[in-house]
């Protein structure tokens, strides 16, 4: 087994966390899988690999030489690629806002995967700012606006917002017909995991943005819980108009004030900067910027 087939054993028992299933993935037998992994150690005279009867896991030197081997493999494929025409192949791992996922990503990912066969994608799934080269991911979607990061983002979207709240809030505190007439209203307090604070909410007035506090009786860090409590009629939320589309259409949320509309949610691709991104990130970007512009029609 040559050195790069080797580096390729390695990165997968670190992604499986096992040498049993980074076997069974490469169709290959457990011995050679070991083998491969003892012999990078001897030649590099490191211990790269903890090995419990549970679990496997990289040394700070095996994660280390994981980043490294991601690196140099990529390169190798996209060399490879760059000749007769080949598609881009193997494990393309990215990071996702899972609401969005669920939404613009998923019900398209069948024909992305069709277009690109040999493909592989593993997807987790958060909103925190991960740390893209220690966890091995190679590109990021966020929404929202981004804090200072030195990631490279590009911009896939713009998603349009709404103000809205369950009619039985409406029966009880009524349709406030402006902004001034707020007073006496409640919202359901939705924390930024950026500054772990309620976010106002927020109203387009003549181009300007005004921001509006209101009590907030029950608060929430989640989007699927903020729209729940908003149907319970709990307060008034604001969401992209796609996560409540279904609600609107079938009345169990109503517009509010939709002449003072919050500013849109912009949606971007974060990915590291100073590194030659691999044909598999390139034609996911690609193909992102599509879904999205479909998922608006």
């Amino acid at each position: 087994m040559d050195r790069f087939d080797a580096m390729r054993v390695f990165t997968r028992v670190v992604e499986r966390r096992s040498f049993t299933l980074a076997a069974e993935d490469l169709a290959l037998p457990r011995s050679t899988v070991t083998d491969a992994v003892k012999q990078l150690e001897a030649r590099l005279g490191v211990r790269l690999l903890q090995r419990t009867t549970r679990h496997v896991s990289p040394t700070l030197d095996g994660e280390a030489y994981h980043r490294r081997c991601l690196a140099l493999i990529a390169d190798l494929e996209d060399a490879e690629a760059a000749f007769g025409g080949a598609k881009p192949k193997g494990l393309l791992r990215v990071d996702v806002h899972g609401t969005l996922a669920r939404h613009f990503v998923l019900p398209r990912l069948p024909d992305f995967l069709a277009d690109y066969p040999e493909l592989e994608l593993y997807m987790s799934e958060g909103d925190r700012l991960v740390d893209l080269v220690r966890e091995g991911i190679d590109c990021v979607l966020r929404a929202g606006e981004l804090q200072d990061s030195d990631m490279v983002a590009r911009r896939v979207a713009m998603l349009a917002e709404i103000t809205c709240a369950a009619p039985a809030y409406i029966e009880r505190f009524g349709m406030p017909a402006n902004i001034g007439a707020l007073d006496g209203h409640r919202m359901v307090g939705f924390h930024s995991s950026a500054t772990r604070a309620l976010l106002p909410l927020e109203f387009m007035i003549d181009g300007v943005v005004r921001n509006v506090r209101l009590p907030a009786t029950v608060a929430v860090n989640g989007a699927e819980s903020l729209v729940a409590a908003a149907r319970l009629g709990l307060g008034l939320i604001q969401v992209p108009r796609y996560h409540v589309e279904s609600d609107l259409e079938q009345g169990t949320l109503v517009p509010v004030l939709p002449d003072f509309p919050p500013s849109p949610t912009p949606v971007s691709l974060l990915y590291p900067p100073n590194r030659q991104l691999s044909l598999r990130v390139r034609v996911f970007i690609d193909w992102l910027v599509r879904a999205f512009g479909a998922g608006r029609g």
